[in-house]
């Protein structure tokens, strides 16, 4: 067990209209090492919400969430501290979504060099291991010193992968990565899971296109208004 998720819950106020929306509700589940699960449902359903109380993005209105540390042993993310929740984004859980957030004028390798600077890699073992990830995603090299608010839709996400993968990390979360892609980057992108999932990467991830989860996940679940279904 890498992830185990107790009576998840997640709530959101609207102060300006004084209105509670319902997000995710009563969510238990658990992730073995190196598995694969994939969550679908409509939108708005609360698969995001979910992701980023992993990520502690959100702060979980109630539940447990346990996940299994290199560094701190079993450790529950909903409570932990904020130091703690830094270092375990720096070197063991990567998340990876459709959009890409990145600092104004950083080039695409700058920015996957910056994933190793800021686990305390000088900066010639972070351009060396920058280009090996960059080649192993297949971004061209020709992208590497261009600022990626130029990228297609595809480049930005193979960016997007590099930057959590030169990290190595123990748990990989894909909030709808694939989204709004061609089929011919999709099928890249698959290859890529098998290969991180033959490595062990444990990974927790959102997709709409059922096609594209054959072969990848090992268990799919279904959550509509909030809760998981069968």
């Amino acid at each position: 067990m890498i992830l185990k998720i107790e009576n998840l819950s997640k709530n959101f106020y609207l102060h300006y209209q004084d209105k509670t929306i319902t997000s995710c509700q009563d969510i238990n589940f658990v992730l073995n090492k190196g598995e694969f699960i994939g969550i679908v449902g409509v939108s708005g359903a609360g698969k995001s919400t979910i992701m980023k109380c992993i990520n502690r993005t959100y702060l979980p209105m109630q539940g447990t969430i346990y996940y299994d540390s290199e560094a701190f042993g079993e450790i529950n993310l909903a409570t932990a501290a904020e130091r703690e929740i830094l270092y375990l984004r720096k070197h063991e859980i990567g998340y990876v979504s459709q959009f890409l957030n990145i600092m104004p004028r950083t080039t695409a390798k700058e920015h996957v060099m910056s994933a190793l600077i800021d686990m305390g890699k000088d900066e010639k073992t972070a351009e060396i291991q920058a280009r090996e990830m960059l080649t192993y995603f297949k971004l061209p090299e020709n992208l590497w010193d261009i600022y990626p608010n130029t990228f297609s839709g595809g480049e930005r996400l193979r960016l997007n992968l590099a930057h959590s993968m030169v990290k190595k990390p123990r748990l990989l979360l894909l909030d709808e990565p694939t989204a709004s892609l061609d089929h011919k980057t999709k099928l890249l992108v698959k290859e890529i899971l098998k290969k991180l999932k033959d490595q062990k990467t444990s990974m927790l991830g959102i997709f709409h296109d059922l096609e594209f989860m054959e072969g990848v996940c090992d268990r799919i679940f279904n959550i509509s208004e909030g809760k998981f279904t069968a």
